[in-house]
């Protein structure tokens, strides 16, 4: 039976039923990706000994009456995690050799709940761009399109996942990390709420693995199905046992309603500083359709929503400035023509203390708004980029590069407004899966839900993929598993 593309769920079911073995679901992973990766390119490190050890331990364990969360799953994790014995370089030639000798603290939960890590995902260098391409490891190439990326800076865990090439993976988001990938290759994405999962271990080589809390930054789950975010997003979230000096725990509240009739939600997909792409547009208006068929409550505008212009403009200070703390950028001279957010992407890099405490501020006062709107709403639903996957653009200087957006060309990092809208104020977002572009290429857009209320977007993802569908194979992997 083939069963590269079922669920963690249904594997784990399957597994608990002895209809399969862990060693036989990793084989057939491992010969999957020896198949398919040399053109997609997204597993940059294998680990199959590893791997195939890990399994057998799994069925050995379930053979002794274990039964834990994950186990004998097989996953793959993002390159930029420590994984014992393994380099982590985040694509940097200079930390080629980077071998870390502990496990990041998420590699460890997945372990502990019994995954089998397939090895690691492709990103881009540094981690600091929306395509997985670097020096040592190449470019890695979108399932459904080849010329096209699968995004980043989580593209390789999304390639992974949309090809067959284990059931989960975990990624790492500031800028869309996890939810632009996730809507370029047609699968599942969760953005944690700020703070709620441990990030030590996803540190920038050569740096230790510290237990500090990133400013914007988190790490969460990717899948094929909302259930399996939910699943995964279990073992991840918790504070790091180094900060609390106890075993990592987490109540998150229950999803705010269980059936879609029940759900309050805002729908936007239009900003004042970039446009939208008709193909995105498509997937909110499918997914609005979806809501307003089950009865929920569905408006368009709402005074209690944040200033869209300001929310960019502050989050595009806080994303640069931290960038430039760990990648010094050379300083921008003022254009006299630049908007708003040419003026906060120029000034990011070089806030001083000072000028980021009062960024800070202003980010406080836009959570207050934030508890405000969710008092009266459940969720926002956005688009994540104004388009689908686009072809590779490896121009050197990002600034230079073009997003065509219906034949107009705009500034490349101009896209990041859509994903800064959830990153700034730290919120919860899901991205689902939300149709085909009129190309076939996949379509997705996020679920923004109130903080730490996790759950809340994770159910209406779930709802949502029983009315609107969800995960389907690229047509050239289909192709090649029935054959």
């Amino acid at each position: 039976m083939e069963w590269s593309f079922h669920s963690a769920e249904q594997l784990a079911t399957a597994l608990r039923a002895g209809e399969v073995t862990s060693v036989d679901l990793t084989e057939d992973a491992i010969s999957r990706i020896e198949r398919d990766d040399p053109e997609i390119n997204a597993i940059c490190v294998p680990d199959f000994d590893r791997a195939r050890a890990a399994a057998r331990r799994a069925d050995e364990a379930r053979a002794r009456g274990e039964d834990r969360p994950l186990l004998g799953i097989p996953v793959t994790v993002k390159e930029s995690y420590d994984i014992a014995g393994l380099p982590t370089t985040w694509g940097m030639p200079p930390h080629r050799d980077h071998v870390p000798a502990e496990d990041a603290v998420q590699v460890s939960r997945l372990k502990a709940a019994g995954a089998v890590v397939l090895g690691k995902t492709n990103v881009p260098l540094g981690l600091q761009d929306l395509q997985s391409f670097n020096p040592i490891y190449g470019t890695t190439n979108n399932p459904w399109d080849h010329e096209r990326t699968p995004g980043g800076s989580s593209g390789g865990s999304a390639a992974a996942l949309a090809a067959g090439f284990g059931a989960l993976s975990i990624g790492s988001d500031i800028a869309g990390s996890l939810r632009t990938p996730a809507h370029f290759c047609g699968v599942y994405a969760h953005k944690p709420t700020l703070g709620l999962a441990a990030t030590r271990g996803m540190t920038a080589p050569p740096g230790p693995a510290l237990p500090v809390e990133p400013d914007l930054a988190v790490v969460g789950p990717m899948a094929r199905t909302a259930r399996d975010l939910t699943l995964l997003l279990d073992v991840m979230a918790g504070p790091d046992p180094l900060t609390l000096g106890i075993a990592h725990t987490v109540t998150l509240p229950p999803a705010r309603h269980e059936r879609l009739a029940d759900f309050r939600v805002l729908v936007l997909d239009e900003h004042p500083l970039i446009p939208t792409g008709a193909a995105v547009r498509a997937g909110v208006k499918r997914v609005t359709d979806a809501l307003l068929a089950a009865g929920a409550r569905v408006e368009r505008q709402s005074p209690l929503l944040p200033d869209l212009t300001e929310t960019a403009a502050l989050y595009a200070q806080l994303l640069f400035s931290g960038s430039a703390a760990r990648f010094p950028l050379t300083p921008r001279e003022p254009d006299p023509a630049e908007t708003v957010l040419d003026a906060a992407l120029r000034r990011g890099p070089s806030l001083s203390h000072h000028e980021w405490l009062a960024a800070n501020h202003r980010r406080e006062l836009h959570r207050h708004l934030w508890r405000r709107f969710f008092a009266e709403f459940d969720a926002l639903v956005c688009p994540i980029t104004p388009t689908p996957a686009f072809p590779h653009d490896h121009l050197p200087d990002p600034g230079k590069r073009r997003l065509e957006i219906d034949g107009e060309p705009v500034p490349y990092w101009n896209q990041l407004v859509w994903a800064g809208l959830a990153t700034m104020p730290g919120l919860p977002a899901t991205a689902i899966p939300a149709g085909r572009s009129p190309e076939g290429l996949p379509v997705g857009v996020q679920l923004i839900g109130p903080m730490f209320e996790d759950r809340t977007p994770l159910r209406l993802a779930e709802l949502l993929e029983q009315e609107i569908g969800g995960f389907s194979a690229p047509r050239t992997t289909a192709a090649l598993t029935q054959a």
